[in-house]
């Protein structure tokens, strides 16, 4: 007579261990972020709600395909952006400006704000171009 044995290979993992494992873990990586983000406690000195005149504001420069400049948004002669950057100046001699020229306008445009830019000694002064995406 034989016997038959019911034996059969062990073919089940036990993850238990594993997640039991994988929340400790867990647990003491949000204690240890929590903590080095929290840093020390200090008493910061509350800020005026007026504006300050030393706050860079960049101005933005456009000049559109039919030649006319603008002084952010608003339409200006030559004369007239000379006359605002003075006074912008006066208040923040280092104020930065950008100057934004349509591509189809005449290279001259540009040249005579920029010789603007140099006879007002302001020298925060960018070109805005356009990314090519090849």
């Amino acid at each position: 007579m034989q016997v038959q044995s019911e034996e059969k290979p062990y073919d089940d993992i036990n993850v238990t261990p594993m997640l039991d494992l994988a929340y400790v873990l867990l647990v003491i990586f949000i204690i240890m972020t929590t903590a080095s983000v929290q840093g020390i406690k200090v008493n910061l000195p509350k800020a005026s709600n007026t504006p300050s005149l030393a706050k860079p504001t960049t101005k933005a420069i456009t000049i559109a395909e039919n030649g006319q400049m603008y002084l952010d948004a608003y339409p200006v002669t030559l004369t007239e952006l000379e006359t605002r950057l003075r006074e912008y100046k006066a208040v923040n001699p280092d104020f930065p400006v950008v100057i934004k020229g349509d591509a189809k306008i005449q290279y001259e445009k540009v040249i005579d704000v920029m010789d603007l830019m140099g006879k007002l000694d302001i020298t925060q002064l960018g070109l805005v171009t356009q990314k090519i995406v090849k």
